[in-house]
């Protein structure tokens, strides 16, 4: 394990991981530029840490699952500071859209846990849904600090927020099926 963590991919995960106290930081600073500068540092490391794994044929099984946990526990701090008026202006995400994504996640964690326990399962494969869902999500943050470093409001937010709201509740319906699949096997 400790030769899977020293990987170049692996570690651009835990750099990723490291930016979330910082980002968390910038935030509750009021400093939406340096905010959104750490956000998008931390994308580019989720997105050169899967490069890396690839070109360099380093994927592992860590990685497997500290590359989706960097993600989850980005985009949660990122949801909670946004969707917090005193923190984030002029705009802040409405609280259903922070309760639905992660909500959605929670459940997803528990079902997957709950999954290996009793049936075993050891891999958990993202959808199509489920990545529309992230490039949802990850764009709302995105236009979220933007608007919010220029001290703007845009209609297009609310347009965003719905758009990111559909996809992460279909996704996670999506989810539920396939876990009840897994649970009731279809017998041919």
């Amino acid at each position: 394990m400790t030769r899977e963590l020293r990987t170049l991919p692996n570690l651009l995960t835990l750099s990723r991981i490291l930016l979330v106290p910082v980002f968390l930081w910038m935030m509750l600073k009021q400093k939406p530029v340096e905010a959104f500068m750490v956000f998008l540092l931390a994308g580019l490391t989720d997105v050169l840490d899967g490069l890396a794994a690839r070109l360099w044929h380093q994927k592992s099984r860590l990685g497997l699952w500290l590359d989706p946990a960097a993600d989850k526990i980005l985009l949660t701090t990122a949801f909670v500071l946004l969707g917090l008026p005193a923190v984030s202006k002029p705009n802040a995400i409405p609280f259903r859209v922070v309760f639905i994504v992660i909500g959605r996640d929670v459940l997803i964690a528990v079902a997957a846990l709950l999954l290996m326990r009793l049936k075993g399962q050891k891999a958990f494969y993202p959808t199509l849904l489920g990545k529309v869902s992230t490039v949802c999500q990850v764009l709302t943050v995105l236009v979220v600090l933007i608007f919010n470093t220029m001290g703007k409001t845009s209609s297009i937010l609310s347009w965003l927020y719905d758009a990111t709201l559909a996809a992460t509740v279909l996704s996670g319906v999506q989810y539920a099926c396939k876990a009840f699949r897994i649970v009731v096997p279809h017998e041919k």
